[in-house]
C-alpha cells in the first residue's frame, strides 16, 4: 500500500475521530475542513447500491440537474445537421459540426470534450464512433437527454449542471457534485438532489437493502461515511 503523506494522515485522523457514520450536515462540515489543497478540489459522492448491474432490470442510470451546478466548465460537443448547428452555437456549445468532427474522433481519437449531444437524424454517423466514445462513456443517449431535437435546451441544461450517471460493474455510483469552494449549504443541496434521484430510480427487482453505503470526499482527502439510514430517511 502506498505511503500516505503527512497532510492526508492528519485529515484521516480528523475523520477518524468521528468513527461512526454521520448525517449529511456533519459530513459536509467535515468535508469543508478536509478541503485544504492548493487548488479547488472536486467534491465526490460514492453510493454503493444493492443491485446486480449484470441484469438489465437492475441497471441504475439517469440524469439529475444539480441545484448549484458542478462548478466545472463543461465542454459540450454537438453533432447535428447544418440546420441545427447555429442553434447549438447560440446555446453555448463549445464544439459544433458533423462529418468533419466525426472524422476527427474516428481517425485521431479526439475526445477533448465532456458531453456529446446529437440529433436523432445523425445517429447513424454517431454510431460509427462507438469504439472510441463507448469506453469513455461519451456516447449520447436518449435516456440522458443527449439525443434530442431540442439542442438549445440540452446544451443549456448540461452547462447549468445537469449530470449523467450510471452504476458501474461493482454496483457503485461515483459522481462529482461540486467544488470545495462551494458553501456547505450548496454542497448539501447538491448531494441531497443526487441521492434523492438515486432513491427514485430504485429498480423494482432490487431486493434487500438498496443503498448500502454513502461516502463523500474531496479530491485529495479521505472518505467520510454517511449514516445511510439518516440520509435516506430524511429524503423519503
Amino acid at each position: 500500500m502506498a505511503k500516505r503523506g503527512k497532510r492526508y494522515r492528519a485529515l484521516h485522523k480528523l475523520i477518524g475521530e468521528n468513527e461512526q457514520p454521520v448525517d449529511m450536515q456533519r459530513a459536509v462540515e467535515l468535508l469543508k475542513q478536509t478541503a485544504s489543497a492548493k487548488f479547488d478540489e472536486s467534491i465526490d459522492m460514492d453510493i454503493r447500491l444493492g443491485v446486480d448491474p449484470r441484469h438489465a432490470d437492475q441497471m441504475v442510470r439517469g440524469t439529475v440537474a444539480l441545484p448549484h451546478g458542478t462548478g466545472k466548465d463543461v465542454r459540450v460537443l454537438v453533432l447535428a445537421s447544418e440546420g441545427k448547428q447555429q442553434e447549438a452555437k447560440d446555446a453555448g456549445a463549445d464544439f459544433v459540426g458533423l462529418e468533419d468532427v466525426a472524422e476527427k474522433i474516428q481517425k485521431q481519437g479526439w475526445t477533448d470534450f465532456d458531453v456529446m449531444i446529437a440529433t436523432p437524424d445523425v445517429m447513424a454517423i454517431v454510431g460509427r464512433l462507438g469504439r472510441v466514445l463507448g469506453p469513455r462513456g461519451l456516447m449520447p443517449n436518449p435516456k440522458s437527454g443527449t439525443v434530442t431535437m431540442d439542442i438549445a435546451s440540452a446544451v443549456k441544461d448540461v452547462k447549468a449542471g445537469k449530470i449523467d450517471f450510471r452504476v458501474d460493474k461493482a454496483g457503485i455510483l461515483h459522481v462529482a457534485i461540486g467544488k470545495a469552494s462551494f458553501s456547505a449549504e450548496q454542497i448539501k443541496d447538491n448531494a441531497e438532489a443526487f441521492l434523492k434521484e438515486v432513491l427514485r430510480l430504485r429498480p423494482a427487482s432490487a431486493k434487500g437493502v438498496y443503498v448500502r453505503s454513502v461516502t463523500l470526499s474531496t479530491t485529495m482527502g479521505p472518505g467520510i461515511s454517511l449514516d445511510r439510514n439518516l440520509v435516506t430517511g430524511a429524503l423519503r
